[in-house]
């Protein structure tokens, strides 16, 4: 029996390391029939300091895992500096992808883990790609389908290798799935044939004023969020970089606000799921892949969209009005989607103890359909 050849995990420094990282998961994908590759040029803006203001706050190392001059694995690390401040030593591993083999597993954690320990981090969890804001979750439950925009689909082994790394499950997250054709659950129709209450008013998100609405959305969605688990506030330059990159594929009749006596209150963000037309494009646009999106996104139209924020202030949460306020959003939304000709949409991520969250998806007759995981372990 002949020896196992050296496995090397090798830190990513460099447009040709880091292009071969990115390129790691389409090859682990390739007979995956609901695999879908991302755009290389979007996933190196993401994972570039020089692009994405989250390395401004968040210190990031990626490693790359090499065998017989094979890329077999691929792994990051990252310490959030908000937790620090607040005394929270819990670093997060993310973009975890390799070939089934526990041993390329063992390393790539172990590298990672080694070093955030060597930056004071008593406990990891992840995945996280990069921040609790972009990407969250292992999918575990789901792999017969497609995965939607911003959403993660990982091989069906990656949560046994995960457990056999020592890591034990911190929360599941749950993607909804409903058809916008669909007649409403009673309930829902009963609570939308309400009367509105006082003061508050709907509007779609405005072009002429966007900087205004996104730093709205913005406010609330930081004051909505502010103590579920592993909060992280989005910042201002968080905020720009949003409003740029979203801004091709927003549609103002799918981005609705509430405002309550001239006060920005609560918000819902609708996006067509952009993955539906990255089908097939091994996640390039050269040389025909522009056209070939313009086409599926232009002309023949996607028919699948997702909901990815949605959000209450606080200090109407308690009300009738905050109450009432997610429906309306979600059954304009609804609405609109439909007339545009959208077949299905998905509400994620929903952590599995947000009841209140998981109510309203199921009372406007949404099923969960795919379930992230996300792990951890003591590093003391």
């Amino acid at each position: 029996m002949t020896a196992a050849a050296p496995l090397q995990i090798i830190p990513v420094e460099g447009k040709a390391l880091m292009q071969r990282f990115i390129r790691v998961p389409a090859r682990l994908g390739a007979h995956d029939p609901n695999w879908i590759t991302p755009l290389d040029m979007e996933r190196a803006e993401s994972f570039s300091p020089k692009h994405n203001p989250l390395f401004s706050h968040t210190q990031v190392q990626f490693w790359l895992a090499v065998q017989e001059g094979r890329d077999v694995g691929r792994i990051s690390a990252q310490i959030e500096a908000t937790n620090v401040e607040k005394g929270d030593m819990t670093g997060y591993f993310g973009l975890i992808a390799a070939e089934d083999d526990p041993a390329i597993f063992a390393a790539l954690f172990a590298t990672a883990e080694a070093w955030l320990k060597a930056r004071g981090m008593t406990q990891v969890i992840g995945p996280f790609n990069l921040g609790i804001n972009e990407e969250a979750g292992l999918l575990v439950e789901g792999h017969d389908t497609p995965p939607m925009l911003l959403m993660g689909h990982d091989q069906p082994y990656v949560s046994e290798r995960v457990l056999g790394a020592g890591y034990a499950k911190a929360k599941d997250i749950y993607a909804y799935v409903s058809t916008i054709a669909d007649p409403l659950p009673r309930a829902a129709q009963l609570l939308l044939k309400r009367k509105r209450p006082q003061g508050l008013t709907m509007r779609m998100l405005s072009f002429k004023q966007y900087r205004k609405d996104i730093d709205a959305i913005t406010d609330i969605f930081n004051n909505a969020w502010m103590d579920n688990w592993r909060f992280s506030p989005l910042t201002p330059d968080d905020t720009n970089h949003l409003a740029k990159a979203l801004r091709p594929i927003l549609d103002p009749k799918l981005v609705w606000l509430v405002d309550i006596d001239g006060e920005p209150a609560g918000f819902g963000v609708c996006l067509p799921n952009l993955n539906e037309a990255l089908q097939g494009l091994d996640g390039k646009l050269l040389p025909l892949g522009w056209a070939k999106l313009l086409y599926r996104l232009k002309v023949k139209g996607v028919k699948t969209c997702r909901v990815p924020l949605m959000g209450v202030k606080r200090k109407f949460a308690a009300s009738f009005a905050g109450a009432v306020m997610p429906f309306l959003i979600i059954d304009a939304m609804r609405r609109e989607a439909l007339k545009m000709g959208y077949e299905k949409v998905e509400l994620s991520w929903v952590l599995e103890d947000n009841l209140p969250m998981r109510r309203i998806c199921e009372n406007f007759g949404a099923l969960p359909y795919k379930t992230y995981r996300l792990y951890e372990k003591s590093l003391a």
